[in-house]
């Protein structure tokens, strides 16, 4: 995805609400599921790593993307925003 689209994905998530949340349990199959789901119907997906998640939130929002099939556009404190085309 190029430089431009992601700036403008960034954009439009500063709007948005997180409709994932990903606690203690970490990424299962569950989370995959709902997050590949609202990919499909909204395109873009802002991801809540809660405080009981321990794992490094880059390499989860990498993981998080490539699993998902999705682009990774940003990782903001404990929020990740991931976008399909």
């Amino acid at each position: 995805m190029e430089k431009k689209r992601i700036i403008e994905l960034r954009g439009k998530a500063q709007q948005l609400r997180p409709t994932v949340q990903v606690g203690k349990e970490g990424i299962t199959a569950a989370i995959i599921d709902e997050l590949s789901r609202q990919l499909k119907k909204n395109r873009l997906v802002k991801v809540r790593l809660l405080s009981s998640f321990e794992a490094d939130r880059h390499e989860s929002a990498e993981r998080l993307a490539q699993i998902s099939g999705s682009v990774l556009v940003e990782v903001r404190g404990k929020t990740v925003v991931l976008a399909r085309e």
